[in-house]
């Protein structure tokens, strides 16, 4: 095989070139050209093994914190809890690794990377073979609706046009020619005898030689391309880490620095001997073990959520990044349009005429109405022309497709559904007007005719761009009669035709003459003259309907749309004018020879522009989506195409079409839209909001109760105090009754004005307002009211002196209470429950940072409601039920202790709302001040 490109060589030489025959190769000679070049396969990035993945949850810092504090247990002989510990740790990881694991096979369902079954020629036989076993030298038979399985070079059509959307974003199917291409300075995208495996045939037939199967196919290029672009954690994995390592580090510390104090101070030492257990308890408070089990579910119900809106996504994380969004660069076609090409306006009989509908139903009314008018006569011959001078389908739905489709050219397509919607029958058409020849279109031209047969002579009818059609006319219908062609008309023609194309409208003109019957050959040249021109029909891809309120809910939410695309700049201009996404009078754009030719400087400096993005290439897409990330924007690209695969890896947040989108597509991006509903990106970002929100609002709960937990460690090393809890009350509450509560506060749904204020871009997870919130307000509070129920139980049952405190022993305190057995372990389950009672208050007070629970609704949370249920019977189950009560060293208490322990919720949560009301009014005077005219 020779190293001349492909497209240069005329047909005979492309068989020499390529050693194989117009018979098609060989059984022999194409397993031997399959092993050489491998299965026409992409192949799939390496993936990292299952078991690393479940290490990786194993590794997390608060389980190897755990496992140290397994370590000391069986070092203490503490055989039990040691189980606890490794039990709790391991089902953490577990759960992590498996909610992973089943977000990542959900895709799965989803591939089908290349045409199942390929149509070829071997040894002069056809024959359907696996698309995988197709070899460079292939004689591939192409025909309507084929999807192409290889990249091969055209040597016989007839019409053939192929759909290069997935590749090149372009609406309009190409035409393929067997000529030779020697025109300098085309990319082979845009050479007019290459096609391309991933694409399909619009229409007509044709055969053509394969030259590049696999990773060496066009489509494999964009994968490679794909697979080669390496993802960045994002801004709250990096926060996680980080969080996660300093809790290491502190427990690590404040542990360390128990054991010193009980080991080496007497004081200390004297009143708690066993210095590895004090610091086993101050580390395992200091450790929300239940953080990454709570944010892991969290993260898990939000995808469930979506899941209900049409939206899959492939990774847990990539939701709370949804979030951060503050770039969206979308494609046009499929993804802003329905790319379906629908008729908006007809010129016909020297009037304008506009249709309505979108999409292929026929469905749609003419306006104003023709019917009984004198000109209804010429809409009738105009739209029979369009039907006969078709070759596309319409199909309406079915059990293999929901909504109608077509089959073959968009634009043919689109004429054929007008005529529908006119009642014309097409059946009816082809009986009294059978087609005899069809001249097919060529780029040269600009034209197509087709020629029918009626009673005693032919009639061609003809269409093409409206200015060639014109020239080839002589007389115009109106009002049923062929009048003379004048120049003025010709004008008005034009004139239509030019008002069209400025709102980035296709238009077809469309023209027929009667012939008489057949002589001699059909040429263009003797059929495409002396026409009569029936009209002008215009026609667009339409937006799909939710797109223009989801771009201004967007913009509502300081979220900036960019289009960046392969079709033409005027065409994006009107589209992006249409849904609301450009409002500049005179919007850039640029395309991609422009954007070639220029630095990286200049195009930061053009990026916070009104800007448009046209004639785009998939490494120009990918520079895009660099350079807005360079710029600090967190950045979504939505896609359905080939070409889109590779800035879909490389954004922020990928977003694939889940119906008309690409395997490629779809595998490179962390969202997929189920129901190709644009709409649901606003959702999506919404809900990603809403899980930063939540996550904020669940570690706030979680944080809180570990001051409970961490306070009686310091206070028994610095004060020689009774340990309020124990490791196994830790435990218990860390991995089992704030559960249930944070899991349901991270499913709440989002606050009425989320999609009001702007992205995030600086504040961090943990910022100084919630880390002060959670510890010094909320956590000492409860704390606080934990260690007054847990002194009064040794003082109101005469058992003041083993507090240890001497200025406690000479107060004659009131014997109110009677505990038989150990005080100690009542004291502690007492502080316990208080503990847990108080979280509950710490539930409600944490559902938001300012606002009122009203306007949340009280009972709008099924799932807090449960959770705090569920809660109140583990703490009841844990003191109540005897091996319970043994396993976490509790004991039960007297029943007139539980109104108080009680009052701790409603307390906690009264002080947290007259805090929340002096922030609101704070807020109302700042923001009074700042709309206040200034005093001059």
């Amino acid at each position: 095989m020779s190293s001349v490109p492909i497209y240069s060589l005329r047909v005979p030489e492309v068989f020499q070139n390529m050693e194989t025959l117009q018979t098609g190769l060989s059984a022999v000679e194409a397993e031997s050209r399959r092993s050489l070049y491998g299965e026409n396969v992409l192949s799939e990035q390496p993936t990292t093994p299952e078991w690393q993945k479940f290490l990786r949850q194993v590794r997390h810092p608060f389980n190897l914190l755990m496992f140290l504090a397994a370590i000391i247990s069986l070092w203490q002989k503490d055989w039990t809890l040691a189980l606890i510990i490794l039990l709790l740790s391991l089902a953490n990881s577990v759960f992590s690794y498996w909610r992973g694991y089943r977000a990542e096979q959900a895709i799965e369902k989803l591939r089908h990377l290349l045409p199942s079954y390929a149509h070829i020629v071997r040894t002069g036989t056809d024959l359907h073979i696996p698309a995988n076993e197709v070899v460079p030298g292939d004689l591939l038979i192409l025909a309507e609706g084929d999807n192409i399985p290889a990249d091969a070079r055209v040597v016989e059509e007839y019409g053939l046009r192929v759909n290069n959307a997935s590749l090149t974003g372009e609406a309009v199917a190409a035409r393929k020619t067997a000529e030779a291409s020697i025109v300098p300075g085309l990319s082979d995208l845009e050479r007019p005898n290459l096609i391309f495996a991933g694409t399909s045939v619009a229409s007509g037939t044709g055969k053509a030689v394969v030259y590049a199967t696999g990773m060496l196919t066009q489509f494999g290029r964009i994968a490679q391309l794909t697979q080669t672009v390496h993802e960045e954690p994002s801004m709250f994995q990096k926060e996680l880490t980080l969080l996660s390592r300093r809790l290491t580090i502190i427990a690590v510390i404040i542990g360390g620095i128990a054991w010193a104090l009980a080991t080496f101070e007497p004081h200390v030492s004297a009143h708690f001997p066993n210095a590895l257990l004090l610091a086993l308890g101050t580390i395992v408070a200091v450790t929300p073990e239940g953080l990454p089990a709570t944010l892991t579910l969290s993260l898990a119900m939000a995808v469930q959520r979506l899941t209900t809106r049409g939206v899959l996504a492939k990774r847990l994380n990539v939701v709370e990044m949804l979030g951060n969004v503050s770039v969206i660069c979308t494609d046009k076609s499929g993804t802003l349009t329905q790319n379906q090409m629908t008729v908006r306006e007809v010129w016909v009989s020297r009037r304008k005429l506009k249709v309505t509908g979108v999409g292929y139903e026929p469905k749609g009314q003419f306006m104003p109405s023709p019917a009984d008018t004198p000109y209804e006569k010429d809409l009738l011959r105009l739209l029979e022309a369009a039907i006969c001078c078709n070759n596309a389908r319409i199909n309406p739905p079915g059990p293999e497709h929901p909504t109608w489709t077509s089959l073959g050219d968009q634009t043919e397509a689109a004429l054929k559904v007008a005529a529908l919607k006119f009642k014309m029958d097409e059946h009816v058409i082809s009986v009294f007007l059978p087609r005899i020849h069809e001249i097919p279109f060529d780029a040269r031209r600009k034209r197509m005719t087709t020629i029918h047969r009626e009673l005693d002579h032919e009639v061609a009818f003809v269409k093409g761009a409206p200015r060639e059609v014109l020239q080839l006319c002589t007389h115009i219908l109106v009002k049923g009669e062929a009048e003379e062609l004048t120049e003025a008309i010709r004008t008005e023609i034009m004139s239509s035709n030019d008002e069209y194309s400025r709102r980035a409208l296709r238009v077809l003109g469309i023209a027929r003459r009667d012939l008489p019957r057949r002589s001699g050959a059909y040429t263009s040249e003797a059929v495409e003259q002396d026409l009569t021109f029936l009209g002008l029909m215009a026609m667009m891809d339409p937006p799909r309907p939710e797109v223009e309120q989801a771009i201004q809910t967007c913009r509502q939410a300081g979220i900036r749309i960019v289009m960046i695309t392969g079709d033409y700049g005027l065409t994006a201009e009107s589209l992006a004018r249409r849904v609301g996404m450009i409002t500049s009078l005179h919007p850039t754009i640029i395309t991609g020879t422009e954007l070639d030719a220029m630095d990286d400087v200049t195009l930061h400096d053009l990026l916070d522009k009104d800007i448009i993005f046209a004639r785009m290439a998939p490494d120009h897409k990918l520079r895009l989506v660099s350079a807005y990330q360079a710029c600090g924007e967190v950045v979504a690209v939505t896609g359905d195409g080939v070409n889109d695969a590779p800035a879909l890896r490389k954004a922020d947040v990928g977003i694939a079409m889940g119906i008309i989108g690409t395997d490629v597509a779809k595998e490179a991006a962390d969202i997929i839209l189920t129901n190709d509903n644009f709409g649901s990106i606003a959702a999506a970002i919404e809900e990603g909001r809403a899980i930063y929100d939540n996550i904020r609002k669940f570690i706030t709960y979680i944080f809180s109760s570990n001051v409970s937990e961490l306070l009686p460690s310091l206070l028994t090393a610095g004060l020689g105090l009774p340990p309020a809890l124990v490791v196994r009350q830790v435990l218990a509450i860390d991995m089992g009754t704030d559960i249930l509560p944070a899991l349901a506060l991270g499913s709440e749904k989002p606050e009425p004005d989320i999609m009001k204020y702007p992205p995030r871009r600086s504040q961090p997870l943990l910022d100084r307002g919630l880390l002060t919130r959670a510890f010094l307000w909320l956590g000492l509070l409860e704390a606080g009211l934990c260690y007054l129920a847990f002194i009064s139980t040794y003082l109101f049952s005469g058992n003041a002196s083993l507090l240890n405190q001497p200025f406690l022993n000479g107060i004659n305190w009131p014997h109110l209470l009677f505990i038989p057995g150990n005080v100690d372990a009542v004291a502690r389950t007492v502080f316990l429950a208080g503990v847990v009672l108080g979280q509950i208050g710490n539930t409600f007070a944490c559902r938001t940072s300012k606002a009122h629970n009203t306007q949340m609704g009280w009972g709008s949370n099924k799932v807090l409601l449960l959770g705090i249920a569920l809660a109140l019977l583990m703490i009841a189950g844990m003191i109540y039920i005897p091996f319970l009560a043994d396993a976490f060293n509790n004991q039960p208490f007297p029943p007139v202790i539980w109104p108080v322990l009680a009052l701790f919720s409603l307390l906690l949560y009264t002080l947290e709302w007259f805090r929340k009301a002096l922030v609101r009014s704070r807020e109302r005077r700042h923001s009074k001040r700042l709309t206040e005219p200034k005093m001059k």
